[in-house]
């Protein structure tokens, strides 16, 4: 089981890294759904937003409102493989 350090640090089980795929130097992100997080890799959430916005041709406060309708796709879909 992880544990928290003093300087906050938590080394991610090797289970999860290959999992998830990360490796040394990877950035990753902890993204919130609901009361629990979701950590990600940072290049995997960019991919993501990118396929949203393929092809958009809308106002920033639209962009944002499609982020969000997928960001929360991503979330059930991530439930869905638990």
């Amino acid at each position: 089981m992880p544990v928290v350090t003093k300087k906050y640090q938590v080394t991610i089980p090797k289970e999860v890294r290959e999992s998830l795929g990360i490796k040394a130097g990877d950035e990753v992100v902890f993204v919130r759904k609901g009361d629990s997080y979701v950590l990600m890799r940072l290049d995997d959430l960019l991919n993501e937003f990118t396929e949203i916005m393929e092809g958009v041709d809308e106002t920033v406060e639209e962009s944002r409102r499609g982020i969000a309708r997928g960001i929360e796709r991503t979330l059930r879909e991530l439930e869905g493989e638990e």
